[in-house]
């Protein structure tokens, strides 16, 4: 097995942009275990707009699951991703129905549906994330003055039934 000072500029990449998708693939009650298995054991997981810094990926694992008991998606749209050898950049919208308090400092209350703008910096190294940085701008889905995004023509968009 080849060490990371062995990899090519482009392999790094790769090795960073796959951790991501495999923590996005399992941000869920089910599986997130396989999320969280990405992470470096000196995990810094960030939210600034509502105040939340933690170190522990166990903090980190039970945070996620307060969050997935407190939310009804109904769609996803991926608008851009990027690497570089240290960060991954994932720029996305988030639609959804709070449903519960796992959302600690939010700021609309239980029963709004919410469209979030959330651009998440990971900071990478070896192959594993080891800070993640959730920069979230919360809009109520009916204020159609905020909740107006340019979407790119190759954007996914997954919809939740």
């Amino acid at each position: 097995m080849s060490s990371p000072a062995d990899l090519t500029r482009d392999e790094i990449i790769a090795a960073n942009l796959a951790a991501v998708d495999v923590h996005f693939h399992n941000e869920n009650v089910e599986s997130i275990d396989k999320a969280i298995s990405v992470y470096t054991d000196d995990i810094v997981w960030e939210v600034p707009a509502r105040g939340l810094v933690l170190r522990d990926v166990e903090e980190v694992k039970q945070e996620y699951l307060k969050i997935f008991s407190s939310m009804n998606i109904h769609k996803i749209t991926n608008l851009h991703r990027f690497a570089t050898e240290e960060w991954v950049f994932d720029d996305s919208i988030f639609e959804w129905t709070i449903t519960g308090d796992g959302f600690r400092n939010a700021p609309f209350p239980v029963g709004t549906t919410v469209s979030i703008r959330l651009l998440h910096a990971f900071k990478m190294r070896d192959g594993k994330i080891c800070r993640e940085h959730g920069y979230e701008i919360w809009r109520d889905i009916n204020d159609r003055d905020r909740v107006n995004d340019d979407i790119p023509a190759d954007a996914t968009v997954e919809v939740f039934h």
